[in-house]
């Protein structure tokens, strides 16, 4: 069997499951170590690791075993994959094994080095160039590795994945534009040179709010008033962004100026109209900004075009955000080109570590042949030699020894480069 058709993959992503359903495969941390070494005993896989992020479980391991029911070695069958989850999650019942077993994808061999280069690189990611599943990736692996769990395969494997989608970050633009309305807001309000000290007012504690004040915070910002109709979670944000807290119903008398106002809540109307703003800009004349991330807008009509308003609003974010995405798919076949690239030039790297592994028995080999040849078969001629002569012929059994063992290993190099070349 081809070392590289050992290679499989059972993968449970967000194109083929709902998020919440993949959330049921995800093994606690403190549970993987001890039920991962039980699932690589149990099908006598001889190598293992697991990757698991918000939106996909995968399953890589290295087995020649032939799955159960299949007519080849390289196959998955949603039977042998029905069995692994048994196995794997006892809490799930049959109809949910048979759901996950049937809509499961796999991958053996080519198709699977393939696709890990796709997960890693972002190319079936649930948002292309998110180059995050890459770290991830390497975690999961470095996990596995630290459990002894993987081999010579998947460490050959993951350097080459690695790699690939080093370059494909490298040389392409797949992860060069934000695709998340928060990272394209964030860019913007940072465009116009927002000083670390401006007053930020928050409105809303949502999860949206959260995760754009958290940007905000890592970048230097120290200057925050957060107001939530809910006090409690008002409180909890601004505990996070050393900020002070207030109710939605104190916006109406807050009178200590602001330079920058996020909002997000969902409200069925306005909630920033002109004569609130006229009362929070407590007599100051300068250029305030609004970020607006609600859907319908907290922001009365008029003020987003009003003057010494600096308004960013969500049709204006989600157009940026369309354009940006289609960006990075305009580079997915740049994207592929160097993932097939790099395919190709991983079977004679593959090809030459199976040789090195092969020829590490020559000088074991060779010296039992010496000894043989030495103690057994000629045992009665060279007991026939003078002292000259053994000396002399152990010097030449030295010389040919060292130099055979060298030359299998540059013969197998030589015939492996020169197929590499058709």
């Amino acid at each position: 069997m081809e070392e590289l058709g050992k290679l499989k993959i059972i993968a449970f992503t967000h194109r083929d499951f709902k998020l919440d359903d993949v959330g049921k495969l995800v093994l606690a941390e403190e549970e993987r170590p001890a039920r991962l070494q039980e699932l690589k005993n149990r099908f006598g896989w001889s190598e293992l690791m697991m990757i698991a992020t918000c939106n996909r479980v995968e399953f890589i391991f290295v087995s020649e075993l032939p799955a159960l029911g299949a007519s080849n070695h390289a196959a998955i069958t949603p039977e042998s994959t029905a069995e692994i989850l048994q196995f794997l999650y006892p809490g799930l019942d049959g109809t949910e094994i048979a759901q996950f077993a049937e809509k499961a994808a796999t991958f053996a061999g080519v198709p699977a080095l393939v696709h890990l280069m796709k997960v890693s690189s972002s190319l079936d990611s649930l948002v292309v160039g998110e180059k995050e599943i890459l770290l991830q990736v390497r975690q999961s692996y470095e996990a596995a590795r630290g459990m002894g769990l993987t081999g010579d395969l998947l460490r050959l494997v993951m350097d080459r994945v690695v790699k690939a989608a080093k370059e494909v970050y490298t040389h392409t633009r797949i992860a060069e534009k934000p695709v998340s309305v928060v990272s394209v807001a964030y860019r913007l309000l940072k465009s116009q040179k927002t000083t670390p000290e401006a007053r930020i007012l928050i409105i809303g504690a949502g999860q949206t709010n959260k995760l754009f004040s958290k940007y905000l915070r890592k970048h230097g910002s120290t200057n925050f008033t957060v107001f939530n109709r809910t006090l409690s979670k008002a409180e909890e944000l601004a505990a996070e962004l050393g900020g002070t807290a207030l109710s939605l119903e104190q916006l109406t008398s807050y009178n200590k100026g602001f330079d920058v106002i996020i909002t997000c809540t969902g409200a069925a109307g306005p909630i920033i109209t002109p004569a609130i703003y006229q009362s929070l800009l407590a007599g100051e004349t300068s250029t305030k900004t609004i970020v607006d991330l609600a859907l319908p807008s907290d922001t009365a009509e008029e003020l987003r075009t009003a003057e010494g308003v600096q308004y960013i609003g969500m049709e204006y974010l989600q157009d940026i955000v369309r354009r940006n995405m289609n960006e990075r798919y305009l580079e997915l076949e740049a994207a592929e080109a160097i993932i097939d690239r790099n395919v190709r030039e991983f079977r004679p790297v593959l090809r030459q570590r199976q040789i090195e592994l092969a020829m590490r028995e020559v000088p074991h080999k060779i010296k039992e042949i010496r000894a043989s040849a030495l103690n057994n078969v000629f045992v009665e001629d060279i007991q026939q030699l003078d002292p000259n002569s053994r000396e002399v012929l152990e010097k030449v059994l030295n010389y040919m020894e060292k130099r055979y063992v060298s030359v299998p290993m540059v013969m197998a190099k030589d015939i492996l480069l020169s197929k590499s070349n058709y």
